[in-house]
């Protein structure tokens, strides 16, 4: 594999995790309110969680995500130019904002993720009806 499909495939993972972490809270909402079971459920929502604490934290340190580091250390060393999706990749998901501003945004992001939780509880263990309703026998 040439530096530059490396580079365009970590862009690639890099923009479906964008995609995760900013769906995942309206999907979340929505889901909490149409009755959706997989919303409630603690692997997908402490992931949500995660990936938006360390997205926070970084940029609070003042840090550039380890997939943009990567990709831009392949991209310099395959030479100049870019495929055509990667350039609507990164036209997608790079903003030209100062990092404190992003940090300001994550950081609201982050709370209403977490908000999320009072909002729509997660669900711990499996959780039955008996065949004869809430009350049981």
């Amino acid at each position: 594999m040439t530096a530059t499909a490396l580079a365009d495939t970590i862009l690639f993972a890099h923009a479906l995790i964008v995609a995760f972490v900013v769906f995942s809270l309206p999907l979340t909402l929505i889901g909490g309110w149409r009755g959706w079971s997989w919303v409630r459920r603690p692997g997908f929502r402490f992931l949500h969680l995660g990936l938006i604490g360390f997205i926070v934290a970084q940029t609070w340190l003042g840090e550039l995500c380890p997939l943009t580091i990567w990709e831009n250390d392949l991209r310099g060393a395959s030479g100049p130019g870019e495929s055509f999706i990667a350039y609507w990749l990164r036209a997608l998901i790079y903003v030209d904002v100062p990092l404190s501003v992003l940090a300001v945004v994550y950081t609201a992001f982050a709370a209403l993720v977490a908000l999320s939780f009072w909002w729509v509880p997660v669900r711990f263990g499996v959780q039955t009806r008996g065949a004869h309703g809430a009350h049981g026998a």
